[in-house]
């Protein structure tokens, strides 16, 4: 899954531990999220979400199957 977490991070001008203050969550989380390393939950998805003021499906893109 593709994901917009830093582009929309970096716009707001957070390091990843601010981001992850908001989130509550650290900033070894936020980094795998924007690396691909790591899904995050519904509920975690949802946070992001509503903290950047977007819809899920802006943020989190699902990559083709093969």
């Amino acid at each position: 899954m593709r994901s917009r977490v830093r582009e929309l991070r970096e716009s707001h001008g957070w390091s990843q531990s601010q981001l992850g203050e908001r989130l509550g969550v650290s900033r070894q989380t936020v980094n795998a999220i924007e690396t691909g390393k790591y899904d995050p939950s519904l509920p975690l998805a949802f946070r992001i979400a509503r903290t950047f003021g977007e819809t899920i499906e802006s943020i989190f893109i699902p990559e083709e199957a093969p």
